[in-house]
């Protein structure tokens, strides 16, 4: 009886829980032999549900380990995603501190962190393929790609890898304009390699002019340094590079010292041009005490081997630089893959992707862009003004109180960031306001579509592109992360302005860029800070502030011990002049 029992238990357990492999092990009276069987049923249960939740994962592909995408992969919580990564580069660069790298006063392997390391979170399914993208097939919802590994390893492996979303965070490329010779001679510095390069290139250039058989003349040839730019970038290293040079290489090579000049050129009338004037002023005159060359005007038209041709914008005058070394940071330009993208959507007239408020790209509802590569196409007033006057007139009457504004009044500051800013450009305290200003005297009780067209005409005037930064690139990668993070959740509930021109409101509210300030190191332990509030700060002080700032903002601890030993080994030992 208590074996019959035994055998009822034991299947009743077994029906209980089907997805346990079954396994009955019976002795048999006469040998004590072992019998073992098992249930060939599929599973089932939370094994089933993990394959089936797996299956269901929306497949996120992020092109880019810069800034924007970077940012994106720190910031996104949502498990239900499985995600790509596709780069040629396994890392991350802080890449405000690549000038610093080009002389030696942070070293290249200080300012990167493997993506791996970046990626590595609990819950998360994050995959990273080391490899250039070729291609992106939108109709297919396809981005083709190529490794990036020498080919001595293999040759070269091609790969699809299939999207429900695409993230472009692709950065950009320097833009040389189609100067003549540029890229055959110039160095540029957008990546760590660029700076590696720079680096070895400075120390040739003084090890060959220090040889014995080195005219005086050729010597001032190779020792002259010239940045074409004068920008943030084309400043820094101009700086970082005088510094260098006096305090460290000149008492190395001291036969040669007396034959270094560094010139920068600048197209515009000042360097500097999207900082304060005060800055500008103070930049220009430093320069000029430390002896560095500042030759504003001067358009470079082309690059040789030896000698740099430029074209003065005042006189029309022609003339030739002998140079050893020069650096081009002059701007941006866009990938050929993006351009390639750019032309199937029909974009191909623009300089960079156009993308809404919400970063999505014009023309797509499942490739989003951010970073140096996209721009925001910010969507003007007046082309949705009979839309909006409509919105706010419920009844059709015609004519709207202010108090029918205020329905309203929110959901177009968040929708138009530019009513905001020419509401404090006018020093108005909101919408309100506004409306009010244009009645006039009159201060009539209703306000008609042309009073409204007025109020707001001027309006669109305050739109401008956001600036190519590192700090606009951070943000928009977090803001693209949270929506990612609230997509299914803000389906249900949309928490985004009015749809002036639809119904319902929009799942998000837009990208808003805050603008925490910038730097710009001139080198001798001075650097400027604009700061928001037209906050301006200038020499010894700002340079500590600079090194909180930028020590806080790196990616990891990791990062920021090694940075912080650098910048202490430099104050002790000096700068490393070895080429390596």
């Amino acid at each position: 009886m208590s074996g019959y029992s035994f055998y009822r238990r034991a299947y009743r357990a077994f029906n209980d829980y089907p997805s346990l492999t079954k396994l009955a092990v019976v002795f048999t009276v006469s040998g004590g032999g072992l019998v073992a069987f098992s249930d060939s049923r599929p599973f089932g249960g939370a094994y089933a549900d993990a394959i089936q939740a797996n299956h269901n994962k929306k497949k996120v592909v992020v092109l880019g380990t810069g800034w924007a995408g970077t940012s994106f992969l720190k910031n996104l919580k949502d498990p239900s995603y499985e995600v790509q990564v596709v780069s040629p580069r396994n890392y991350f660069a802080f890449t405000p501190l690549l000038p610093s790298v080009t002389v030696g006063t942070v070293e290249a392997r200080s300012v990167v962190e493997p993506v791996r390391n970046i990626v590595k979170k609990k819950g998360l399914d994050v995959k990273f393929r080391e490899a250039e993208c070729l291609k992106i097939d939108a109709v297919n919802k396809k981005v083709y790609c190529r490794s990036s590994q020498d080919t001595n390893l293999g040759g070269e492996e091609n790969f699809t890898v299939d999207y429900d979303y695409l993230v472009v965070a692709m950065g950009a490329r320097a833009n040389t304009f189609n100067t003549p010779g540029v890229v055959e001679n110039a160095h540029f510095l957008k990546e760590v390699e660029d700076a590696q390069r720079i680096r070895r290139t400075v120390i040739d250039c003084f090890e060959r002019a220090n040889l014995p058989t080195i005219s005086d003349e050729e010597k001032k040839r190779i020792l002259h340094f010239v940045v074409v730019g004068g920008g943030p970038t084309g400043v820094e290293f101009a700086a970082e590079l005088h510094d260098f040079v006096t305090e460290d290489l000149a008492k190395l090579y001291p036969s040669v010292k007396d034959h270094v000049k560094i010139t920068l050129l600048e197209a515009a009338d000042h360097i500097l041009n999207m900082f304060d004037k005060r800055i500008t002023a103070f930049a220009e005159e430093k320069f000029q005490r430390d002896g560095i060359d500042l030759k504003t005007g001067s358009m470079v038209v082309k690059v040789t081997d030896k000698e740099i041709s430029t074209k003065e914008r005042a006189t029309g005058e022609n003339r030739s630089i002998p140079y050893g070394m020069v650096v081009w940071s002059t701007g941006i330009g866009t990938r050929p893959v993006v351009m390639d993208f750019m032309k199937q959507i029909g974009q191909g007239n623009r300089r960079v992707l156009a993308t809404d408020e919400w970063l999505r790209v014009e023309g797509s509802d499942s490739i989003y862009a951010l970073g140096d590569c996209a721009t925001i196409n910010q969507r003007k007033v007046m082309e949705d003004i009979m839309a909006i006057f409509s919105k706010a007139d419920k009844i059709q009457s015609g004519n709207l109180t202010i108090a029918d504004f205020k329905d309203v009044i929110n959901d177009i500051c968040e929708r138009y960031p530019q009513v905001e800013i020419y509401l404090k450009k006018k020093q108005l305290k909101n919408f309100l306001d506004l409306l009010k200003n244009y009645q006039g005297n009159a201060q009539k009780e209703t306000i008609d579509i042309e009073l409204f067209k007025a109020a707001l005409s001027e309006v669109d005037s305050q739109m401008k592109n956001l600036p190519a930064t590192a700090q606009v690139a951070a943000q928009q990668g977090a803001y693209l992360a949270n929506c990612f993070n609230r997509m299914e959740a803000c389906e249900k509930n949309p928490e985004g302005p009015l749809r002036f021109r639809g119904s319902g409101r929009h799942r998000f509210r837009p990208f808003r860029y805050k603008h925490f300030g910038q730097f710009a190191p001139l080198g001798g332990e001075q650097t400027a800070a604009q700061l928001p509030g037209d906050w301006v700060s200038i020499g010894h002080s700002t340079q500590w502030l600079w090194y909180s700032v930028y020590a806080s903002k790196l990616v990891s601890w990791r990062t920021r011990v090694l940075v912080i030993s650098d910048w202490g080994r430099r104050f002790i030992f000096g700068r490393d002049s070895s080429r390596i």
